[in-house]
């Protein structure tokens, strides 16, 4: 009986002091922010990305900015907003790209066509995976399922005037009749 006392006196103690299991006011931390804290714990960001916390006690929403490799010659960047729900690992992040980009696999409103935050995910992917998938697939477009058809078309049949395209919404303009704001740096 004394030593279930003591159990429980020793429970409510790491409790009170903040223990590794609990949340902001004491709450108990869910499975979404144990799994968000590890893999945040364990990320290994490659050198043209950058992680945010606009609130440092909200781990399940961030920001990621990219600067890809093939466009740093330009010092381009891009940002991506994570808001990782409750369901997480169940359930993939949601990721937008806040920054406009003419990318087949990114359409005009942000949405990311990414095959991990779709069809393809599965609990033991990682932040760490979405943010390497975002990165290749500035790297490498796919026109072959795109969310943005004229960028995939252009890619397709022309790839020289799709660089161009890049270059100009890179730059800040018009590609069409759709007017990018510039993200160079």
């Amino acid at each position: 009986m004394i030593k279930l006392f003591s159990l429980k006196q020793q429970k409510k103690d790491e409790e009170s002091a903040g223990g590794n299991r609990t949340g902001a006011g004491g709450k108990k931390a869910s499975a979404a922010q144990l799994r968000i804290q590890k893999d945040i714990n364990e990320l290994n960001l490659p050198k043209t990305c950058e992680i945010n916390f606009p609130d440092d006690d909200d781990l399940l929403n961030f920001r990621l900015i990219i600067s890809p490799d093939e466009c740093n010659k330009h010092k381009s960047v891009c940002l991506c907003v994570f808001q990782v729900g409750q369901g997480y690992p169940h359930d993939p992040p949601k990721v937008k790209c806040e920054t406009m980009v003419y990318h087949p696999n990114i359409d005009l409103e942000g949405n990311v066509c990414l095959n991990i935050l779709r069809e393809d995910w599965k609990p033991v992917l990682t932040i760490n995976s979405i943010i390497y998938g975002l990165q290749y697939l500035f790297l490498e477009p796919n026109p072959e399922d795109p969310l943005n058809k004229e960028a995939a078309e252009v890619l397709q049949t022309n790839r020289r005037l799709f660089e161009q395209n890049v270059h100009r919404s890179l730059r800040g303009g018009y590609v069409g009749a759709t007017y990018f704001e510039r993200c160079l740096k």
